[in-house]
């Protein structure tokens, strides 16, 4: 609970800040959901200021900051060098809060038995080496991949601890959010696709897959380091 409070406060500390009566918040779709609970909340104590939410991908919401379409950038992964240094360029100094922890995991068709996978057997499911479920104990189906698209944070972090510098393969479904890549899974059962923790209870329509016997949990966002954080970043005008 102390841990809910003070993402919270720190939330509503960041929105007071602001003198406007309109708070533009845009980016990961990870970090949406409770970027809405906060933006109701700070409009119920704060009845004259509209704050609206945007999910559309990390990158896309760092972009917006930095071009002055949004007040706040929610984001999955931390501002890259390229990201910051174009910041600085234009007379900005951005700044990150963390708001909450996170975990990828991987999913599944409910209708699909595979609830087990190695890191290097979704490395090739995604590579392309791996095509059909009966290679890893599944049906005899070909395998639908299921990905995000480059300006997502979550990406970011799938290609980095999963893919390890492969490629995901040519010819791979491409969504823009974690809900659509529930919908993808949950609509085909020969279909694989990854979300962050929060969604793994949102269609009844899909199973999660551990890695090697692990399952995603709190505890494990907790202790992810680094690669597991969700922020939300403001700028501020130098001198």
């Amino acid at each position: 609970m102390k841990k809910i409070l003070f993402v919270l406060l720190v939330s509503a500390l960041a929105f007071s800040a602001f003198a406007s009566t309109k708070i533009v918040v845009v980016g990961s779709t990870t970090v949406l959901p409770i970027a809405q609970q906060w933006a109701q909340a700070y409009m119920k104590l704060n009845p004259d200021v509209n704050v609206s939410v945007v999910g559309n991908g990390s990158g896309n919401g760092i972009k917006a900051l930095l071009d002055g379409l949004a007040d706040i950038a929610d984001s999955s992964r931390w501002m890259s060098d390229t990201e910051i240094k174009s910041a600085i360029s234009k007379g900005f100094f951005p700044f990150p809060i963390v708001v909450a922890y996170d975990a990828i995991a991987p999913v599944v068709n409910a209708n699909n038995p595979v609830r087990n996978l190695s890191l290097d057997q979704l490395q090739q499911i995604y590579d392309g080496k791996i095509t059909n479920w009966s290679q890893v104990g599944g049906p005899d189906m070909s395998i639908v991949v299921v990905t995000r698209d480059n300006s997502s944070g979550t990406f970011e972090v799938w290609a980095e601890k999963v893919m390890r510098g492969a490629l995901v393969k040519p010819g791979a479904l491409t969504v823009a959010s974690n809900a659509e890549v529930i919908r993808s899974v949950a609509g085909n059962k020969r279909a694989i696709g990854y979300v962050g923790l929060g969604y793994l209870e949102s269609s009844p329509d899909i199973s999660e897959v551990a890695i090697s016997g692990m399952k995603a949990n709190i505890e494990a966002a907790r202790s992810g380091g680094n690669s597991g954080r969700n922020l939300s970043f403001r700028v501020q005008k130098q001198g």
